[in-house]
C-alpha cells in the first residue's frame, strides 16, 4: 500500500509531468504527498571554489545572483504546483543540500520518489537525457523511483509492462511494485526475452510469481537486444508504465554507457518504476 510520495519540482517539462503523475497517485491512493524544491546551496554558493586574488567581490555577486535565481525558480515551481493540485493537501519541503544527498535523505521517509527524466535540480545538467540524480539515487539504493519523460500524459487504457530478466533487482522491483499497489486497475504483463520462445515464456512466468499475487499475463519476447524488445512491447501494447529492476547489477553500478538500464531510462516513452 502506497502511503507517502516525494516528488521533486523544477521547471523542466519532465519534472512538470512527474509532478502531475505524483498528484494523480496521491488522489487515487490517498497517499500523503510531499513536494520538494532543491536549492542546492553547495553549488549556488560555490563554497569550495578557488577564487583568484581580487575576484572575491565578483564571486560574492555571482553567488548572490545564483541564490536569487534558485529561490525564484523554486517559488515559481511551488506556485505552479499549487495550481495543478487543485486543493489537494500536500507538504512543501525546501532542500538545501545538493540534489542526490538531499533527495536520498528526504526519500527515506517516503515510499516512493517521483522525478522527471531530465530534471535540472539545482545546477545539474541532464547529459544524455537522464538527470545525474537518477543514477546517483539508484546506485546508492534509495527508495524506488518513478522516472517520468517529458510530455507524458496518462492514457485512458493500456497495460503496465513488467520487464523481467531473472535478476535480484528485477525481483525486488516487482515485489515493491506489487506491495505499493501502483498498478491500480491496469492490466499487468510480464515480458521476458529468452533464447527461445519457450525459454522466454518460462522466464516471464517466473516473473509473474514475483508479483506476489498480483494478477498478470506472461509475455515472451523475441529478439537479440533486451532494451529493443522491451521498448517494442511498450509501444505495441500502448503501455501506461514500465516496471524494471536496474538491469545488469554491477554493470549498472559502473554506469556503462549503452547498458540496458541506461537505454530504457533514456528512451522509454512512459514512466518507469525502477528499483535495485
Amino acid at each position: 500500500m502506497l502511503r507517502s510520495i516525494l516528488v521533486a519540482l523544477d521547471d523542466a517539462p519532465s519534472a512538470v509531468a512527474a509532478r502531475d503523475l505524483a498528484i494523480s497517485y496521491a488522489r487515487r491512493t490517498g497517499a500523503k504527498l510531499t513536494v520538494a524544491v532543491v536549492l542546492d546551496r553547495p553549488h549556488t554558493r560555490s563554497d569550495h571554489e578557488a577564487v583568484p586574488l581580487g575576484a572575491g567581490a565578483f564571486k560574492e555577486h555571482r553567488d548572490a545572483m545564483l541564490t536569487a535565481q534558485a529561490e525564484a525558480e523554486a517559488q515559481k515551481a511551488l506556485a505552479d504546483c499549487a495550481a495543478a493540485a487543485h486543493g489537494l493537501d500536500y507538504t512543501v519541503l525546501r532542500l538545501e543540500d545538493a540534489p542526490a544527498p538531499a533527495l536520498a535523505k528526504a526519500g527515506a521517509a517516503h515510499d516512493l520518489i517521483v522525478l522527471g527524466r531530465d530534471c535540472t535540480l539545482g545546477r545539474e545538467q541532464a547529459d544524455g537525457g537522464v538527470a545525474p540524480v537518477i543514477e546517483d539515487l539508484l546506485r546508492d539504493g534509495a527508495r524506488p523511483l518513478v522516472v517520468v519523460p517529458a510530455g507524458w500524459q496518462a492514457p485512458g487504457t493500456g497495460p503496465v509492462i513488467c520487464a523481467y530478466d531473472g535478476s535480484a533487482p528485477a525481483r525486488e522491483a516487482f515485489h515493491l511494485f506489487a506491495l505499493l499497489d501502483l498498478a491500480g486497475d491496469a492490466p499487468v504483463r510480464v515480458a521476458a526475452l529468452g533464447g527461445s520462445e519457450a525459454d522466454a515464456r518460462k522466464l516471464a512466468e517466473e516473473g509473474v510469481t514475483c508479483l506476489r499475487g498480483l494478477k498478470a499475463e506472461a509475455v515472451p519476447l523475441t529478439g537479440n537486444d533486451v532494451a529493443e524488445a522491451v521498448l517494442g512491447e511498450v509501444r505495441r501494447s500502448g503501455a501506461r508504465a514500465l516496471v524494471m529492476g536496474a538491469f545488469g547489477g554491477s554493470s549498472f553500478i559502473r554506469m556503462l554507457v549503452g547498458s540496458t538500464t541506461d537505454v530504457l531510462l533514456r528512451d522509454c516513452p512512459v514512466p518507469i518504476f525502477v528499483a535495485r
